[in-house]
């Protein structure tokens, strides 16, 4: 499809914006509907696939952040004049036609197509059955959006598709698709992988730590832990796992304190040997779940003797997520957030800040945990590739 200037983009964005507005209500009946229909008893799915007046305000931000952002299209590089005279430019370049396969969020149908169109890529939603009906009047109003401005309406697809008829496409996709981007739990991200023939950026698995040192303010462990652990329990960004420092001076006081606040909050709380000793802690024998992200009331406590063996478990089980080090010792924590191998590491602060808004990108159209081509929470600017333009005047090699 033709390039499109950065002011038919923004209008189209400006005009999504402004239905949403109007049609909130049929949006929020189409949304019981889904949540009527829902038996499933994963408390992070509903939670995700419920709309209300909230969630449409942020989609409505989502798109408004999204006009007031520059084009990412066209920006230049890097540039090189050959010896011979040969002008070489390098720019940005939308990847062409993007599929994001996703579950349970309607405002990821919102979210995803706004940054995927004003990158100058089609997007391709292929959205979960839980969410059929939220997902198919937001793409509706899309395709309103996009007629309102004389615009085809195939920038913005909605594939409603069966996992067999997904599986099908995956392996031989009716049309060209230059990216994929799977953004759910690891059953999903395993599908794609698996039968994708293109390339496929893994988004949405969590598993993150938090690292609590011996200088820690322990005060601010606690919050920390609790707001990452408790606050959004349906978030990719939440916590399922700490590691405390058995040279941590109060440390048993501290480790009381961490359990109670957390048998507050409704959290099942597992221990390794050392933490499952305490009241309230349940022992655990499978290795297996430090691997395991929890996306529910639920984290493991264990005990370490050293930073490093910190960073050691870290990268050794983490999603690759988040890592957070709770340290008053600012040396330690660079050691720390060096060595991490995280898409995001902290220095005393919660990982539930991992999310595009708050690290001031407007929006993200996932989260990637993979290191190519881009890595964490991936807005406006990082949905491109790059392509050389080079300008001759009959030279030769």
């Amino acid at each position: 499809m033709k390039a499109l200037t950065s002011n038919q983009k923004n209008s189209v964005l400006a005009s999504m914006a402004q239905l949403i507005d109007s049609e909130r209500t049929a949006i929020i009946n189409a949304n019981n509907i889904d949540v009527e229909n829902y038996s499933g008893e994963d408390i992070a799915m509903y939670d995700r696939l419920k709309v209300d007046d909230t969630k449409i305000d942020g989609m409505i931000v989502s798109l408004q952040q999204l006009i007031a952002d520059i084009d990412p299209v066209g920006k230049e590089l890097y540039n090189f004049t050959h010896e011979n005279g040969l002008k070489m430019t390098n720019k940005t370049a939308p990847f062409g036609t993007v599929l994001i396969i996703y579950e349970s969020r309607p405002d990821v149908t919102v979210e995803a197509g706004g940054i995927a169109f004003k990158s100058g890529n089609k997007i391709l939603l292929k959205g979960g059955k839980e969410s059929l009906n939220s997902n198919l009047i937001i793409v509706e109003l899309w395709h309103k959006a996009l007629a309102e401005n004389n615009i085809s309406t195939n920038w913005v697809e909605y594939l409603n598709y069966n996992r067999t008829e997904t599986l099908e496409f995956l392996e031989h996709p009716t049309q060209k698709v230059d990216l994929i981007v799977p953004r759910g739990g690891d059953k999903l991200i395993a599908f794609v992988k698996q039968h994708a023939k293109c390339p496929v950026i893994v988004s949405g698995r969590g598993n993150n730590f938090v690292y609590v040192d011996t200088e820690a303010d322990l005060d601010m462990a606690l919050s920390v832990i609790i707001n990452a652990k408790a606050s959004k329990i349906s978030a990719c960004n939440a916590l399922d796992k700490v590691l405390i420092n058995t040279n941590l001076i109060n440390k048993e006081s501290f480790i009381k304190s961490l359990i109670h606040k957390l048998v507050e909050h409704k959290v099942e709380i597992l221990g390794d040997a050392e933490i499952s000793k305490f009241e309230n802690v349940s022992a655990f024998d499978d290795e297996a779940i430090w691997f395991e992200e929890f996306l529910d009331y639920k984290i493991v406590l264990g005990a370490v003797n050293s930073l490093d063996e910190a960073i050691s478990k870290i990268n050794t089980y983490g999603g690759g997520h988040s890592a957070v080090i709770i340290t008053n010792n600012t040396e330690t924590a660079q050691n720390f957030m060096e060595s991490v191998d995280s898409a995001a590491v902290y220095q005393n602060a919660s990982t539930r800040f991992t999310d595009g808004g708050q690290f001031g990108l407007g929006g993200e159209l996932a989260i990637s945990t993979d290191k190519l081509h881009h890595r964490g929470p991936m807005g406006l600017q990082h949905l491109v590739t790059n392509k050389w333009y080079v300008y001759g005047n009959g030279q030769i090699r």
